[in-house]
């Protein structure tokens, strides 16, 4: 982002409207003389080449309908109970799931909103049993590492009650793995380097939407992160500037699949709501009309 030393310019017209639609381009330059105990010196005074991005253009605003209320809760509470049936599972069925759910999936995610819309992640879907049983491999040794030493005793202690372990069969059972890469920086058509902003945030959003559509299309998820995920990257062949962030497992649940009977946090324990007239350190979710007490997934 240019700072308060730097130089901004627009070509944007004068006229208000066409300059929310007209392409702009804006130029930058470093401060001429930097500020080092040093001074400056005749290289530093030299104006350092101007960079210019293309701004973008503008259209109208798409796919908001005008609801009443009343449908707009009717949706929202729909969406809300086809995600109250979310759940983990590491139980599946080898049943072939189609590519095409899987792309249409991905590029759900690779709708997310994301830092300066540089979209840095990549997806890569593997359904070839070989790779998936390099991946399981790997993965399981990492695991056996973790069970056996590598974690500290809490972190063991808080996984105790849901049974995992170092096996995990569910990676060569399951018809696809989908590995979400975060991108440190991009590289540009040119070879040089793109710094990315807010990867980490935005990725992890990408990965919400991308675990939402794949429920929807009603296939069954399991989010794995093996400490340390290093051997996604070289079983993948991916290149330096991408981290693996997760690994998610997805088909269709095997026949007579179960998973563990637990709470989650009600309404109250995770929202505050501030009200016309209310300071925020007085906020409280009785401000808002609750239609639900229970809060247990089946």
């Amino acid at each position: 982002m240019p700072t308060a030393a730097q130089i901004a310019t627009t070509s944007a017209t004068a006229d208000s409207t066409a300059s929310r639609t007209a392409p702009t381009t804006w130029a930058w330059r470093e401060p001429l003389v930097p500020e080092t105990a040093a001074g400056p010196t005749a290289a530093a005074c030299r104006a350092p080449p101007v960079v210019q991005w293309p701004m973008a253009t503008f259209e109208p605003l798409r796919g908001y309908p005008d609801l009443d209320d009343a449908e707009r809760l009717r949706r929202a509470e729909a969406f809300e109970a086809t995600m109250r049936t979310r759940r983990t599972v590491r139980q599946f069925a080898d049943t072939p799931v189609p590519r095409a759910v899987i792309e249409s999936a991905i590029r759900t995610a690779g709708r997310a909103p994301c830092g300066a819309n540089q979209q840095p992640w990549t997806f890569v879907a593997v359904s070839d049993p070989g790779v998936k049983r390099r991946i399981r491999e790997a993965a399981e040794a990492e695991e056996r590492a973790f069970y056996g030493g590598r974690a500290p005793g809490d972190w063991l202690a808080a996984l105790e009650p849901f049974g995992t372990d170092a096996n995990k069969p569910f990676l060569e059972t399951a018809p696809w793995l989908i590995a979400v890469f975060g991108q440190a920086h991009g590289v540009r058509a040119d070879g040089g380097s793109e710094k990315h902003y807010y990867v980490k945030e935005s990725v992890g959003i990408a990965t919400g939407f991308l675990l939402a559509a794949l429920h929807h299309a009603g296939l069954a998820t399991l989010t794995h992160t093996p400490s340390p995920m290093g051997f996604l990257r070289e079983v993948l062949g991916r290149p330096a500037n991408e981290q693996a962030f997760v690994l998610i497992v997805t088909g269709m649940p095997a026949a007579g699949a179960t998973v563990p009977r637990i709470d989650k946090k009600p309404l109250a324990a995770i929202a505050r709501f501030v009200p016309d007239g209310q300071t925020p350190g007085d906020a409280h979710v009785g401000d808002a009309p609750r239609h639900r007490t229970a809060e247990v997934e089946p």
